[in-house]
């Protein structure tokens, strides 16, 4: 690959050294020697990626070959543990390639993943499939009963058994060849999947002459607009489809045609002819099939749900559809009660998709007498941060947040912490990236950089990071925050309280590598906080009085925490009955035609005109730029029934009670995936969930 150097005008600092090919100068391949360990971003330039990652995969065939070679007795330590522990470099590469090509994907990023990526599933096929090792993991595997293993050593024996298997390990041989294809062939269109939406998601703008139709809109929005037209090279105001833009939009335009303009536009992303994910959709659709039928299931869904909490795709489809229909419901009650006040707008109209956001605000205004308007000003970003996630991560677990000023940093944007407990220890790093940028995808996440590990003379402490997608105030402006966004933020600071407190012994095991759908309890629990008075007099300050939100703008901002709620149900529980629709359904012989699909799911589900899909399928990035949440969307439903539940234990005992917060934190952040995932849940709350709590704190 040619190497290239960059400018700051590529908005990054990684690649500002100059490339060499000389491998003892490639920061990859040797021990970061900068603070905590962290990745040296600055001295990471384009062509070290490749050389790493090759070499990365030689070291994991070494030490693979190392395992089948050992002529000892295959157990635990020679087994089991070697083979958590290998692969290392590789790791280390791959979650630098892969945080940067989600938030900063520049064109070279973007190059080398295309090249990269199917080489590392090639090189995953032949681990997963080597029949020598799989041997020795059965003769453990075989043995278990007599090895005198602990509950985490079972636990990571089983899911390396059960893994292999599900890799392919018991096929023959052309099988095996089959599937390696099969998935090879996943990864590149996967990723041509997410390559299309960002490209689409730039090329997608609404612009705008007169600034009249803007009114509404704040003020952070309209400089953004401007911002943004100045450069593309237009007059007036260009309108993104980023989340915070999108919304604000459809919230607060009082002009319908510029609502309806950013509906259309951003319900239209990668349906056109420059950038169109449809074929990318039927060749992932079918290639999954083929994948899941290989391995002996009837249909991906059954696959995916096969080794979580649901076991089953119709046990994951029997708690939607208790949500879907108390939702619908609500829904007809949510249109009836706009309609009215659309109808005094415009006499003779109907509610349209367009419409829902920004009557449901007007409804919120007329019920409770409240708009974003009235809180926004109390939810500045660095409040929010400062003193609303972190003085609520100290007060239940009692680590702190210190800035590191000279830590390496992948984008100026990026603010890093050391994190440390009540005896200043050092705990782990954590990284916050709020902006978006054109090089961001759209969305929020956590991940980390480096994952942790306890157990004998090792000990590795995680590097995390919180990826948002804020709009970048202009200079000396603050950075105000709808309550959905406040929620965002403490939603991946969830996530990544699971990663940064793990106390797991194993690398496998540690923090938020845990069953798909139990992955979303930390952070959606950790949502509830953010509308606790008690935290909300500390964070939620008046950006120029400095005052504290008064009580009763809390109380009118906390009884309408379930205005809307039908809508908003709606949207996820039709989203995730739409993916486990697209991965349970016999695909035509012609290209599938996911509008014509979608329509027919629709009918079937009885889904209001109104409402939307959350993700219509050409950019569901969940499902379909990767392998992560296909199947298993309706995954943030089931983390939901055990967050209202669990939560409950707060509410009885009060939100910042030690014991129960201490309570919380060994049962369900520390542990990872070193027990079931149910029996920890068992463990916090003393019984399984139930329905009711949600769809109460729902109001359905």
């Amino acid at each position: 690959m040619n190497c290239t150097t960059k400018t700051l005008a590529a908005a990054t600092l990684v690649g500002l050294t100059a490339c060499t090919q000389k491998s003892e100068q490639n920061p990859f391949l040797t021990a970061y020697d900068t603070p905590f360990g962290i990745p040296p971003f600055e001295q990471i330039d384009y062509c070290h990626y490749m050389p790493a990652i090759e070499q990365g995969i030689e070291e994991h065939n070494a030490e693979i070959s190392a395992i089948v070679g050992n002529k000892a007795t295959p157990d635990w330590e020679n087994t089991i543990l070697a083979l958590d522990n290998s692969g290392q470099l590789l790791n280390r590469v791959s979650a630098v390639l892969f945080g940067l090509n989600s938030s900063d994907k520049t064109e070279q990023l973007q190059a080398i993943s295309e090249e990269a990526l199917p080489a590392i599933t090639a090189h995953s096929d032949e681990v997963g499939m080597n029949a020598e090792l799989f041997a020795r993991i059965k003769q453990v595997y075989d043995r278990r009963e007599e090895l005198n293993l602990d509950t985490a050593q079972l636990r990571l024996l089983d899911k390396t058994y059960r893994g292999f298997v599900r890799s392919g390990a018991l096929l023959s041989p052309a099988d095996q060849d089959t599937l390696k294809a099969i998935n090879t062939e996943l990864t590149k269109t996967c990723l041509r999947f997410s390559n299309t939406l960002l490209a689409a998601t730039k090329a997608a703008e609404i612009v705008i002459d007169d600034k009249a139709r803007l009114a509404g809109l704040s003020e952070s929005t309209i400089e953004a607009a401007a911002a943004e037209a100045k450069e593309r090279g237009k007059e007036g105001y260009v309108f993104t489809v980023d989340a915070a833009v999108r919304l604000d939009v459809l919230t607060n335009a009082n002009d319908r045609d510029l609502r309806a303009a950013m509906y259309r536009t951003y319900t239209s992303l990668a349906t056109d002819s420059a950038h169109n994910n449809s074929g990318n959709i039927d060749t992932i659709l079918r290639l999954r099939q083929r994948k899941a039928a290989l391995l002996g299931f009837k249909n991906y869904a059954a696959y995916k749900c096969d080794n979580v909490m649901s076991k089953t795709p119709e046990a994951a489809y029997d708690l939607l559809m208790q949500l879907w229909k108390p939702a619908v419901a609500k829904v007809k009650e949510e249109v009836a009660e706009m309609q009215e006040l659309l109808s005094k707008d415009l006499p003779g109209a109907v509610i349209e998709p367009w419409d829902y956001y920004y009557y449901a605000e007007k409804s919120k205004n007329v019920r409770y007498h409240l708009t974003e308007n009235d809180t926004k000003p109390y939810f500045e970003l660095h409040n929010v941060v400062q003193k609303g996630i972190f003085n609520l991560a100290k007060r239940l677990y009692g680590i702190s947040f210190t800035e590191v000023a000279d830590a390496p940093k992948y984008h100026p944007d990026v603010t890093v912490y050391e994190v440390k407990d009540a005896k200043g220890d050092h705990v782990a790093i954590f990284m916050l990236d709020p902006y978006t940028r054109a090089t961001k995808e759209q969305g929020a996440w956590m991940s980390d950089f480096r994952s942790a590990c306890d157990y004998d003379s090792v000990c590795e402490r995680p590097i995390v990071y919180n990826v948002l997608n804020f709009v970048k105030p202009a200079e000396g402006k603050p950075c105000l925050l709808t309550m959905d966004e406040v929620l965002t933020v403490f939603h991946e600071f969830g996530h990544a309280l699971q990663s940064l407190l793990t106390r797991a012994n194993y690398r496998s095991q540690a923090g938020t590598n845990v069953d798909r759908d139990a992955v979303e309890l930390p952070s959606q629990i950790n949502e509830k906080w953010a509308l606790e008075s008690e935290l909300l007099n500390e964070y939620a300050l008046h950006y120029e009085t400095g005052e504290p939100m008064p009580q009763k703008l809390q109380d009118k901002m906390q009884a309408a925490a379930k205005h809307n709620q039908g809508f908003m149900t709606c949207e996820l529980v039709g989203a995730a009955l739409l993916d486990l629709e697209w991965h349970t359904a016999a695909l035509p012989a012609e290209t599938i035609d996911a509008v014509a699909f979608e329509d027919a799911v629709s009918a079937k589900l009885g889904r209001p005109a109104e409402v939307q899909y959350r993700y219509r399928s050409p950019y569901f990035k969940h499902i379909f730029a990767d392998d992560g949440y296909a199947s298993g969307y309706y995954t943030y439903l089931w983390a939901d029934v055990l967050v209202s539940d669990g939560y409950d234990l707060f509410r009885q005992n009060g939100p910042f009670d030690p014991a129960t917060a201490d309570r919380y934190r060994q049962c369900i952040l520390e542990p990872g995936d070193s027990r079931d995932a149910m029996e920890l849940f068992v463990r916090f709350r003393g019984h399984k969930p139930a329905v009711g709590a949600l769809l109460r704190d729902r109001g359905l």
